[in-house]
């Protein structure tokens, strides 16, 4: 893989506007109108939240994440995709690369709702 062209310098306000945190999947369910996208039950410690991503062509069996830690961006707007609502982004790393995706999650166990940054 040759790495990609670093994209241009932001502020660093800009970047503290993006909030990122962990939360634990809980489960993982088919999204019945759609051939890509998987939805993720996710504990963020105070809340749960429902989030949609398009991991279901990139795995196996994407069962497997459910249980595991990962990184969530949680401040964007709610959207609608194939009748379902996603309340966040799954954070992951390999997608923009062509790579498989892999999850980014801490090292060991943090307690949900904690902040990256």
């Amino acid at each position: 893989m040759t790495p990609a062209a670093i994209k241009p310098a932001i502020s660093f306000d800009d970047l503290t506007k993006i909030d990122i945190r962990v939360g634990t999947i809980i489960e993982v369910l088919e999204v019945a109108k759609s051939d890509k996208l998987m939805k993720l039950i996710v504990d963020f410690g105070d809340h749960q939240r429902s989030i949609l991503a398009g991991i279901k062509q990139e795995r196996a069996n994407p069962q497997e994440i459910a249980g595991k830690q990962a990184l969530f961006v949680v401040n964007l707007p709610e959207r609608k995709m194939a009748g379902e609502l996603s309340q966040g982004m799954l954070f992951d790393i390999g997608y923009e690369d062509k790579l498989t995706p892999c999850l980014a999650s801490p090292e060991y166990t943090v307690p949900n709702g904690t902040r990256a940054g």
